[in-house]
Protein backbone atom coordinates (compact mmCIF):
# COMPACT_ATOMS: atom_id res chain seq x y z
CA UNK A 1 0.00 0.00 0.00
CA UNK A 2 1.42 3.33 -0.85
CA UNK A 3 2.32 5.92 1.49
CA UNK A 4 0.32 9.44 0.69
CA UNK A 5 3.51 11.06 1.75
CA UNK A 6 4.93 9.40 -1.77
CA UNK A 7 6.84 12.10 -4.04
CA UNK A 8 4.51 12.08 -7.19
CA UNK A 9 5.37 14.07 -10.62
CA UNK A 10 3.85 17.43 -11.10
CA UNK A 11 2.89 18.01 -14.90
CA UNK A 12 3.22 21.33 -16.44
CA UNK A 13 -1.08 21.78 -17.21
CA UNK A 14 -1.74 23.08 -20.87
CA UNK A 15 1.06 22.30 -22.83
CA UNK A 16 2.18 18.63 -24.63
CA UNK A 17 3.54 15.86 -21.88
CA UNK A 18 6.96 15.34 -23.79
CA UNK A 19 7.59 18.84 -22.99
CA UNK A 20 6.76 19.28 -19.68
CA UNK A 21 9.28 19.44 -16.89
CA UNK A 22 8.85 17.33 -14.04
CA UNK A 23 8.81 18.64 -10.15
CA UNK A 24 8.70 16.55 -7.20
CA UNK A 25 5.96 17.84 -4.73
CA UNK A 26 5.13 16.28 -1.75
CA UNK A 27 1.00 15.84 -1.08
CA UNK A 28 -1.08 17.93 0.85
CA UNK A 29 -1.35 15.42 3.70
CA UNK A 30 2.46 15.76 4.78
CA UNK A 31 1.92 19.42 5.46
CA UNK A 32 2.88 19.40 9.40
CA UNK A 33 1.94 22.97 9.70
CA UNK A 34 -1.24 24.44 8.53
CA UNK A 35 -1.01 27.56 6.59
CA UNK A 36 -1.02 30.87 8.48
CA UNK A 37 -3.93 34.02 8.25
CA UNK A 38 -1.56 36.82 6.26
CA UNK A 39 -2.67 39.91 8.46
CA UNK A 40 -0.17 42.16 6.11
CA UNK A 41 -2.05 40.96 2.71
CA UNK A 42 -5.41 41.30 4.31
CA UNK A 43 -5.11 44.12 6.88
CA UNK A 44 -3.37 46.19 4.01
CA UNK A 45 -6.13 45.20 1.59
CA UNK A 46 -8.79 45.67 3.73
CA UNK A 47 -7.81 49.56 4.26
CA UNK A 48 -7.69 49.99 0.93
CA UNK A 49 -10.49 48.56 0.10
CA UNK A 50 -12.14 51.26 2.87
CA UNK A 51 -10.37 54.32 1.72
CA UNK A 52 -11.32 53.30 -1.87
CA UNK A 53 -14.31 53.74 -1.12
CA UNK A 54 -14.55 56.32 1.19
CA UNK A 55 -13.01 58.35 -1.65
CA UNK A 56 -16.11 58.29 -3.54
CA UNK A 57 -18.33 58.73 -0.03
CA UNK A 58 -16.59 62.43 0.66
CA UNK A 59 -16.62 66.35 -0.63
CA UNK A 60 -12.65 67.04 -1.21
CA UNK A 61 -10.56 68.65 1.17
CA UNK A 62 -7.22 68.71 2.61
CA UNK A 63 -8.59 66.47 5.73
CA UNK A 64 -5.57 64.05 6.47
CA UNK A 65 -8.88 61.16 6.10
CA UNK A 66 -9.50 62.51 2.21
CA UNK A 67 -6.13 62.71 1.07
CA UNK A 68 -5.54 58.81 2.22
CA UNK A 69 -8.62 57.55 0.19
CA UNK A 70 -7.10 59.97 -2.83
CA UNK A 71 -4.41 58.79 -2.38
CA UNK A 72 -5.43 54.89 -2.50
CA UNK A 73 -7.42 55.83 -5.28
CA UNK A 74 -4.67 57.32 -7.28
CA UNK A 75 -2.18 54.56 -6.41
CA UNK A 76 -4.84 51.63 -7.38
CA UNK A 77 -5.29 53.36 -10.54
CA UNK A 78 -1.93 53.85 -11.45
CA UNK A 79 -0.65 50.17 -10.62
CA UNK A 80 -3.61 47.96 -11.72
CA UNK A 81 -2.90 47.23 -15.15
CA UNK A 82 0.69 46.35 -14.90
CA UNK A 83 -0.35 44.24 -12.06
CA UNK A 84 -3.05 42.45 -14.33
CA UNK A 85 -0.85 42.16 -16.70
CA UNK A 86 1.69 41.00 -14.07
CA UNK A 87 -1.23 38.12 -13.03
CA UNK A 88 -1.52 36.92 -17.04
CA UNK A 89 2.52 36.80 -17.13
CA UNK A 90 3.13 34.53 -14.06
CA UNK A 91 -0.40 32.27 -14.94
CA UNK A 92 1.35 32.14 -18.59
CA UNK A 93 4.67 31.33 -17.51
CA UNK A 94 3.39 28.38 -15.49
CA UNK A 95 2.41 26.74 -18.25
CA UNK A 96 5.89 27.44 -19.92
CA UNK A 97 8.29 24.12 -19.94
CA UNK A 98 11.46 25.14 -18.14
CA UNK A 99 13.90 24.60 -21.52
CA UNK A 100 11.78 26.78 -22.68
CA UNK A 101 12.40 29.76 -20.27
CA UNK A 102 16.04 29.17 -20.44
CA UNK A 103 16.54 28.31 -24.05
CA UNK A 104 14.33 32.01 -24.17
CA UNK A 105 16.85 33.86 -21.83
CA UNK A 106 19.79 32.13 -22.54
CA UNK A 107 21.67 29.71 -20.14
CA UNK A 108 22.79 31.59 -16.62
CA UNK A 109 25.87 32.87 -15.82
CA UNK A 110 26.47 33.59 -19.41
CA UNK A 111 26.82 37.28 -21.54
CA UNK A 112 24.53 36.03 -23.63
CA UNK A 113 21.98 35.44 -20.96
CA UNK A 114 22.59 38.13 -18.97
CA UNK A 115 21.97 40.40 -22.57
CA UNK A 116 18.81 38.86 -23.24
CA UNK A 117 17.36 39.16 -19.87
CA UNK A 118 18.26 43.38 -20.24
CA UNK A 119 16.37 43.07 -22.97
CA UNK A 120 13.52 40.98 -22.00
CA UNK A 121 13.11 43.77 -18.53
CA UNK A 122 13.71 46.45 -21.32
CA UNK A 123 10.94 45.70 -23.99
CA UNK A 124 8.26 43.77 -21.33
CA UNK A 125 5.41 46.76 -21.16
CA UNK A 126 4.65 46.19 -17.34
CA UNK A 127 5.23 48.75 -13.97
CA UNK A 128 7.60 47.55 -11.71
CA UNK A 129 5.44 45.60 -9.64
CA UNK A 130 4.00 43.73 -12.79
CA UNK A 131 7.63 43.33 -13.91
CA UNK A 132 8.66 41.95 -9.82
CA UNK A 133 5.84 39.03 -10.43
CA UNK A 134 7.48 37.64 -13.56
CA UNK A 135 10.96 38.76 -12.14
CA UNK A 136 10.11 35.73 -9.43
CA UNK A 137 8.70 33.62 -11.56
CA UNK A 138 11.81 34.04 -13.86
CA UNK A 139 13.92 32.74 -10.61
CA UNK A 140 11.45 29.95 -10.39
CA UNK A 141 11.96 28.87 -13.39
CA UNK A 142 15.53 28.53 -13.42
CA UNK A 143 16.80 31.71 -14.37
CA UNK A 144 20.05 32.68 -13.11
CA UNK A 145 20.24 35.33 -9.99
CA UNK A 146 22.00 37.74 -12.48
CA UNK A 147 19.52 37.43 -15.03
CA UNK A 148 16.48 37.78 -12.82
CA UNK A 149 18.27 41.11 -11.33
CA UNK A 150 19.23 42.82 -14.74
CA UNK A 151 15.84 42.03 -15.76
CA UNK A 152 14.02 43.69 -12.74
CA UNK A 153 16.48 46.33 -12.90
CA UNK A 154 16.15 47.45 -16.15
CA UNK A 155 12.36 47.40 -15.98
CA UNK A 156 10.38 49.80 -13.90
CA UNK A 157 9.97 53.03 -15.64
CA UNK A 158 11.73 51.87 -19.39
CA UNK A 159 7.99 50.37 -20.69
CA UNK A 160 6.90 51.13 -24.22
CA UNK A 161 4.07 53.47 -22.71
CA UNK A 162 6.19 55.50 -19.70
CA UNK A 163 9.09 56.18 -22.77
CA UNK A 164 6.42 57.87 -24.89
CA UNK A 165 5.14 59.46 -21.56
CA UNK A 166 8.80 60.35 -20.61
CA UNK A 167 9.81 61.43 -24.13
CA UNK A 168 6.71 64.09 -24.08
CA UNK A 169 7.76 65.23 -20.51
CA UNK A 170 11.56 65.89 -21.12
CA UNK A 171 12.53 65.28 -24.73
CA UNK A 172 14.21 62.46 -26.55
CA UNK A 173 17.47 63.22 -26.02
CA UNK A 174 17.22 62.87 -22.30
CA UNK A 175 14.84 59.72 -22.62
CA UNK A 176 17.19 57.53 -24.45
CA UNK A 177 19.96 58.73 -22.68
CA UNK A 178 18.30 57.31 -19.46
CA UNK A 179 17.44 54.63 -20.95
CA UNK A 180 21.07 53.71 -22.25
CA UNK A 181 22.30 54.40 -18.69
CA UNK A 182 19.74 52.24 -16.97
CA UNK A 183 20.88 49.08 -19.34
CA UNK A 184 24.32 49.88 -18.41
CA UNK A 185 23.59 49.42 -14.68
CA UNK A 186 21.71 46.46 -15.05
CA UNK A 187 23.76 44.51 -17.24
CA UNK A 188 26.83 45.49 -14.89
CA UNK A 189 24.65 44.58 -11.89
CA UNK A 190 23.73 41.45 -13.07
CA UNK A 191 27.12 39.93 -14.09
CA UNK A 192 28.32 40.83 -10.07
CA UNK A 193 25.18 39.25 -9.04
CA UNK A 194 26.17 35.97 -11.05
CA UNK A 195 29.84 36.50 -10.11
CA UNK A 196 29.03 36.38 -6.44
CA UNK A 197 26.47 33.52 -6.97
CA UNK A 198 29.23 31.36 -8.72
CA UNK A 199 32.09 31.86 -6.08
CA UNK A 200 29.46 31.32 -3.11
CA UNK A 201 28.83 34.44 -1.87
CA UNK A 202 24.97 34.56 -2.22
CA UNK A 203 22.65 31.54 -2.51
CA UNK A 204 22.48 29.52 -5.43
CA UNK A 205 19.60 29.42 -7.06
CA UNK A 206 17.47 25.72 -6.15
CA UNK A 207 15.49 26.08 -9.44
CA UNK A 208 18.50 25.95 -12.07
CA UNK A 209 18.44 24.16 -14.93
CA UNK A 210 20.44 23.45 -18.03
CA UNK A 211 19.00 22.47 -21.19
CA UNK A 212 20.64 19.83 -23.46
CA UNK A 213 22.76 21.24 -26.60
CA UNK A 214 20.12 19.79 -29.36
CA UNK A 215 17.22 21.38 -27.70
CA UNK A 216 15.07 22.58 -30.90
CA UNK A 217 13.47 26.32 -29.19
CA UNK A 218 11.29 26.12 -32.61
CA UNK A 219 10.40 23.17 -32.80
CA UNK A 220 9.01 23.22 -29.21
CA UNK A 221 7.38 26.53 -29.66
CA UNK A 222 5.44 25.51 -32.32
CA UNK A 223 4.49 22.58 -30.77
CA UNK A 224 3.39 24.09 -27.58
CA UNK A 225 1.29 26.67 -29.73
CA UNK A 226 -0.51 24.10 -31.81
CA UNK A 227 -1.55 21.73 -28.68
CA UNK A 228 -2.00 24.23 -26.40
CA UNK A 229 -5.40 24.29 -24.38
CA UNK A 230 -7.26 27.74 -25.46
CA UNK A 231 -10.52 27.06 -23.41
CA UNK A 232 -12.04 29.64 -21.34
CA UNK A 233 -11.98 26.90 -18.52
CA UNK A 234 -8.20 26.86 -18.70
CA UNK A 235 -7.71 30.56 -19.45
CA UNK A 236 -9.48 31.06 -16.19
CA UNK A 237 -7.66 28.48 -14.32
CA UNK A 238 -4.32 30.03 -15.72
CA UNK A 239 -5.84 33.65 -14.32
CA UNK A 240 -6.48 32.11 -10.54
CA UNK A 241 -3.03 30.20 -10.55
CA UNK A 242 -1.20 33.97 -11.50
CA UNK A 243 -3.57 35.27 -9.06
CA UNK A 244 -1.85 32.67 -6.39
CA UNK A 245 1.73 33.19 -7.66
CA UNK A 246 1.53 36.72 -7.27
CA UNK A 247 0.06 36.47 -3.56
CA UNK A 248 3.58 37.72 -2.28
CA UNK A 249 3.57 40.74 -4.22
CA UNK A 250 0.30 41.82 -3.21
CA UNK A 251 0.79 42.08 -0.08
CA UNK A 252 3.78 44.22 -0.30
CA UNK A 253 2.24 46.59 -3.13
CA UNK A 254 -0.84 46.85 -0.78
CA UNK A 255 1.18 47.66 2.55
CA UNK A 256 3.16 50.00 0.20
CA UNK A 257 0.34 52.07 -0.64
CA UNK A 258 -0.78 51.88 3.30
CA UNK A 259 2.53 53.63 3.84
CA UNK A 260 2.13 55.86 1.10
CA UNK A 261 -1.14 57.32 2.25
CA UNK A 262 0.32 57.69 5.91
CA UNK A 263 3.39 59.75 4.46
CA UNK A 264 0.97 61.78 2.14
CA UNK A 265 -1.54 62.61 4.70
CA UNK A 266 0.71 63.51 7.91
CA UNK A 267 4.11 64.73 6.61
CA UNK A 268 3.83 68.27 4.38
CA UNK A 269 5.00 68.29 0.87
CA UNK A 270 8.72 69.58 -0.18
CA UNK A 271 9.42 71.39 -2.82
CA UNK A 272 11.87 69.74 -5.38
CA UNK A 273 12.66 72.63 -7.45
CA UNK A 274 13.98 73.79 -3.51
CA UNK A 275 15.43 71.17 -2.23
CA UNK A 276 16.16 68.44 -4.59
CA UNK A 277 18.49 70.82 -7.07
CA UNK A 278 21.61 69.60 -9.32
CA UNK A 279 24.27 69.72 -5.65
CA UNK A 280 25.08 66.64 -3.96
CA UNK A 281 22.82 67.43 -1.34
CA UNK A 282 20.26 67.52 -3.73
CA UNK A 283 21.13 64.37 -5.05
CA UNK A 284 21.06 62.53 -1.58
CA UNK A 285 17.86 63.85 -0.87
CA UNK A 286 16.53 62.72 -4.32
CA UNK A 287 17.76 59.56 -2.99
CA UNK A 288 16.14 59.45 0.57
CA UNK A 289 13.27 60.74 -1.38
CA UNK A 290 12.86 58.18 -3.73
CA UNK A 291 13.31 55.35 -1.41
CA UNK A 292 10.16 56.46 0.98
CA UNK A 293 7.63 57.72 -1.71
CA UNK A 294 9.04 55.43 -4.39
CA UNK A 295 5.55 53.06 -5.47
CA UNK A 296 5.06 52.10 -9.08
CA UNK A 297 6.67 53.54 -12.30
CA UNK A 298 3.37 55.69 -12.84
CA UNK A 299 4.24 57.80 -10.29
CA UNK A 300 7.57 58.38 -10.38
CA UNK A 301 7.72 59.33 -13.68
CA UNK A 302 6.30 62.63 -13.80
CA UNK A 303 8.23 63.29 -10.64
CA UNK A 304 11.57 62.84 -12.13
CA UNK A 305 10.48 64.93 -15.16
CA UNK A 306 9.65 67.26 -12.72
CA UNK A 307 13.85 67.29 -11.46
CA UNK A 308 14.64 67.95 -14.96
CA UNK A 309 12.36 71.28 -16.12
CA UNK A 310 11.89 72.55 -12.95
CA UNK A 311 14.67 71.79 -10.53
CA UNK A 312 17.11 71.33 -13.93
CA UNK A 313 18.70 68.68 -12.05
CA UNK A 314 18.29 65.82 -14.88
CA UNK A 315 21.07 63.72 -12.70
CA UNK A 316 18.38 63.48 -10.05
CA UNK A 317 15.90 62.43 -12.21
CA UNK A 318 17.80 60.02 -13.22
CA UNK A 319 18.24 58.89 -9.95
CA UNK A 320 15.07 59.20 -8.67
CA UNK A 321 13.75 56.50 -11.60
CA UNK A 322 16.43 54.10 -10.67
CA UNK A 323 17.07 54.19 -7.02
CA UNK A 324 13.46 54.31 -6.66
CA UNK A 325 13.38 50.86 -7.77
CA UNK A 326 16.57 49.53 -6.26
CA UNK A 327 15.51 50.73 -2.59
CA UNK A 328 11.82 49.85 -3.19
CA UNK A 329 11.14 48.04 -0.15
CA UNK A 330 8.49 46.07 -1.77
CA UNK A 331 10.98 44.36 -4.37
CA UNK A 332 13.20 43.65 -1.23
CA UNK A 333 10.51 42.21 0.78
CA UNK A 334 9.32 40.23 -2.46
CA UNK A 335 13.28 39.10 -2.92
CA UNK A 336 13.29 37.93 0.33
CA UNK A 337 10.65 35.75 0.57
CA UNK A 338 10.83 34.38 -2.61
CA UNK A 339 14.59 33.54 -2.70
CA UNK A 340 14.74 32.99 0.58
CA UNK A 341 17.64 35.01 1.81
CA UNK A 342 18.17 38.31 3.39
CA UNK A 343 21.46 38.44 1.78
CA UNK A 344 20.40 38.38 -1.70
CA UNK A 345 17.42 41.06 -1.04
CA UNK A 346 19.73 43.58 0.42
CA UNK A 347 22.60 43.30 -1.79
CA UNK A 348 20.09 44.42 -4.37
CA UNK A 349 20.17 48.26 -3.25
CA UNK A 350 23.88 47.23 -2.42
CA UNK A 351 25.13 46.77 -6.06
CA UNK A 352 23.24 49.09 -7.29
CA UNK A 353 22.42 52.38 -5.32
CA UNK A 354 26.52 53.32 -5.37
CA UNK A 355 26.30 53.16 -9.42
CA UNK A 356 23.11 54.99 -9.72
CA UNK A 357 24.66 57.65 -7.32
CA UNK A 358 27.58 58.12 -9.48
CA UNK A 359 26.05 58.22 -12.85
CA UNK A 360 23.40 61.21 -11.29
CA UNK A 361 26.79 62.90 -9.82
CA UNK A 362 28.08 62.73 -13.56
CA UNK A 363 25.40 64.19 -15.40
CA UNK A 364 24.40 66.88 -13.26
CA UNK A 365 28.75 67.83 -13.25
CA UNK A 366 27.76 68.25 -16.84
CA UNK A 367 24.85 70.02 -17.33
Amino acid sequence: MSNCCESKKERTPNVPPEHNQHRTQSTSCCNTQQSSFDWLLWGSTFFVVVAFIGYWLQEPSDKWYYIMSQTSVEMMHAMWIGMALGVFAVGWLNRIPRDVVIATLGQGHTKKGLFRATLAGLFLDLCNHGILMVGMKLYERGASLGQVMAFIIASPWNSFTLTLILIGLIGWQWTLAFIALSLVIAWISGYIFDCLEENGTLPTNPNSHTIDDDFDLKAVLKTLTKEADYTPKATFAMLIEGIKGSKMVFRWVMVGVVLVAFVRAFVPPESFNVWFGATTGGLLLTLLAATIIEVCSEGSTPIAADLVTRANAPGNAFTFLMAGAATDYTEVMVIKDTMKSWKIALFLPLITVPQVLFIGWLINSNI
